[in-house]
């Protein structure tokens, strides 16, 4: 019998960084735990990472390559070799390069799974601009805004010490967003910081804050501009950081004159005395740090918001510095940017990237919109796109307007999938590629990140014929004629290069930190064209947009469509967490699934009052794009005007190929149409659109 082994590794089950000690028995891992000397998580580990090996062990798991026989929606999986698999990959990608140009093939990810620069390696050398992620609507967004007026994102140090936390949006309890832990926001917590907390729902940390504001669902802009408008006029602002290290200084004044707390309390429905008492608190109260959460980057004003909640770190002399938001110093590795050769795509590849002059801020970081994908598909509009790959991501339930991403999916001519399960996506699909788990994988994780740390991921088992997603792009980029490496492990060589390590060195090491220093700025200014924090963006000012930050209202909601919300009363928000599900994974996980059986909306008592509707009952909750169905939680911490749901439902127990995909998927509801989107970046206004709400019958 095999002697167990204990293998220290790094948690991917949720976006990562987590430390991990993986037990492992006659080639079988048997049991995870925390790694208490981990350097982000110090032990802890949560309920998705607690389950990988339901989920790398689930008798539906497929991990073989498959190849749809008889057509997209009627036909048979047939199991069929990898070799097989790449070369009809390679064919197809080859022919719809000679006949339309490689611009015609999408590659895509969801929130992925460490291997961004993998897939942007492989999708700049095929000559494709049009590489669809998340990003536009979550955390690339953010880096994007911070980029052009930070010259990166800062983070939020709960390391060092914040005397203040600002939660913005965010619920790192349950979440572990990016790069933040729930238990570095604890430790905090439990030191004696003070703590405010600005989400539209009372859960834990709203019960748990001195002040909760509870803001209309995709008003933050506003309120952040009404934070520096307050800040400002009472002259609680850093003095000498203004003096010499902010660009546009005059003209910011005189814009947040536009935001006193008096607007901002009509705008947002949060009392003015208390958005001032908040922003005093913040103004006086150091160090003081922000963490926002995708809420705010998902609406019209992703940009708006990210870039005036910047200028309020700096102002406030908050940025940069033990226990505010800080710019971290990468390990002495070889960046994401790097690897994935985005220079090596050429201008002219550039130029026909779908979207890129309309969302040039989105464009900047290598990003496209998903609607322009759809439109091309569907219309064939600027081009036809003819031929995709998608890894780790479920769009049919993640993406707005889900009967539309559900057409182009099944319209579009040439599909490969990478996953772990068949999906109402992957259905779609003619090819179906096996991904290895976290569990299965060699790699320097986190190297996306900017909290200043890469994390050694080792592999731990081979589970039947899955790869690794690393090695799927790097092997299908060799059939398509790329140079890569011969094996993963000698690529990590290269990305660890500048440290001086190898993978065998780094992955006894377990981790590298870069350099801990702090007001940077003060040395060699912010990596901007100013050399300044551009409060007042030189950028946007090129581009033609407003060069300061600004609010707009919410493209759907009783204030810009009155005549909709008539028959559609109440503001959706579909962004309700839990500690089980990382988006739309996870609902075949038996002791995840076990935890939260069903789809939650939750309700004010008083509007199910009204409508006539109890605890514990199904709901039909409608909206100008669709119905489905959700079960009733009644929530006296929530406005009555708002309707707070949770996103990402689709059915595994129902085995026939869409797997209940519309039943209760909140992005049946939710609008992607391009007049509703963040004009810089495209970011989806995921989170406000205009619903109603009705019993379902017995």
């Amino acid at each position: 019998m095999e002697k167990l082994r204990k293998i220290r590794t790094t948690c991917r089950s949720c976006h990562g960084g987590c430390g991990v000690f993986a037990t492992v028995s006659e080639g079988k891992v048997v049991k995870v735990e925390g790694d208490p000397e981990s350097p982000i998580s110090h032990g802890t580990l949560c309920s998705k990472g607690l389950a990988i090996t339901q989920l790398a062990y689930h008798p539906d798991r497929v991990i073989y390559p498959l190849k749809k026989i008889g057509g997209k929606l009627s036909g048979k999986w047939e199991r069929i070799s990898w070799d097989e698999a790449l070369d009809t990959i390679t064919e197809k990608f080859k022919t719809i390069i000679a006949e339309y140009g490689p611009e015609s093939i999408v590659v895509g990810q969801g929130t992925g799974r460490d291997y961004e620069s993998h897939l942007y390696r492989f999708a700049n050398l095929l000559g494709t601009p049009n590489v669809l992620t998340a990003g536009h609507m979550c955390y690339v967004s953010r880096v994007a805004a911070t980029l052009i007026t930070a010259g990166t994102l800062p983070i939020g140090d709960y390391e060092g010490g914040p005397k203040l936390m600002v939660l913005w949006g965010c619920n790192p309890q349950w979440t572990n967003p990016d790069e933040y832990k729930g238990e570095g926001f604890w430790r905090a917590y439990k030191k004696g910081a003070q703590l405010i907390c600005i989400d539209p729902r009372k859960g834990f940390v709203a019960d748990k804050a001195d002040l909760w504001l509870q803001i209309r669902p995709g008003t933050d802009a506003a309120l952040s501009l009404g934070f520096n408008q307050v800040i400002i006029e009472e002259e609680l602002y850093d003095k000498e950081f203004v003096e010499n290290y902010v660009n546009g200084w005059e003209a910011w004044k005189e814009r947040v004159k536009e935001y006193p707390p008096e607007k901002v309390q009509e705008i947002t429905w949060i009392e003015k005395d208390l958005i001032r008492k908040a922003a005093r608190m913040y103004g006086t109260i150091k160090p003081a740090l922000i963490h926002w959460g995708v809420p705010t980057e998902q609406n019209n004003n992703c940009a708006n918001y990210t870039r005036a909640t910047t200028a309020l770190m700096g102002i406030t002399g908050n940025l940069d510095v033990p226990g505010g938001n800080v710019l971290f110093v990468n390990p002495p590795t070889r960046t994401v940017a790097e690897f994935g050769r985005h220079r090596d795509l050429s201008k002219e590849q550039r130029d026909k990237r779908l979207g890129g002059k309309d969302f040039p801020l989105g464009a900047r970081v290598a990003f496209i919109n998903p609607k322009k994908a759809w439109d091309a598909i569907l219309t064939g509009h600027p081009y036809p796109l003819k031929a995709g790959i998608l890894g780790g991501t479920n769009p049919v339930v993640t993406r707005a307007n889900a009967r539309e991403v559900y057409e182009a999916l099944r319209q579009i001519e040439f599909l490969a999938v990478i996953d772990f399960f068949q999906t109402p996506t992957t259905e779609l699909a003619d090819l179906f590629l096996p991904a290895g788990t976290w569990l299965e994988q060699n790699h320097v994780a986190d190297n996306w990140k900017r909290h200043g740390f890469v994390l050694a991921r080792q592999k731990c088992v081979e589970i039947g014929e899955a790869w690794q997603d690393h090695k799927i792009w790097m092997e299908l980029g060799k059939k398509m004629g790329q140079e890569w490496w011969s094996t993963v492990e000698d690529a990590l060589d290269w990305l660890l290069e500048p440290s001086g390590l190898n993978w065998e060195q780094f992955k006894e090491k377990g981790y590298l930190q870069g350099e801990r220093v702090y007001r940077k700025y003060r040395q060699r200014g912010f990596s901007t064209p100013t050399k300044k924090l551009e409060i007042y963006s030189t950028i946007l000012k090129e581009w033609g947009y407003d060069p300061l930050p600004k609010y707009d209202e919410v493209a759907e909601s009783p204030v810009s469509k009155p005549e909709v919300a008539k028959e559609f009363p109440y503001i959706f928000n579909p962004g309700l967490r839990t500690p089980t599900f990382f988006h739309a994974a996870n609902r075949n996980i038996p002791w995840l699934r076990e935890i939260r059986p069903d789809p939650i909306v939750e309700i004010h008592p008083d509007t199910a009052r009204k409508h006539e509707i109890e605890e514990g009952q199904w709901v039909y909750i409608s909206s100008p794009r669709g119905r489905i169905k959700q079960r009733a939680k009644l929530n006296k911490h929530i406005d009555p005007r708002v309707i707070v749901a949770e996103h990402g439902w689709w059915f595994p127990e129902i085995k026939t190929p869409d797997h209940g995909w519309d039943i209760s998927n909140a992005n049946i509801l939710t609008d992607n149409a391009y007049e509703t989107l963040d004009p810089a970046i495209g970011s989806t206004n995921l989170r406000v659109c205009l619903c109603n709400i009705s019993p379902c019958p017995a």
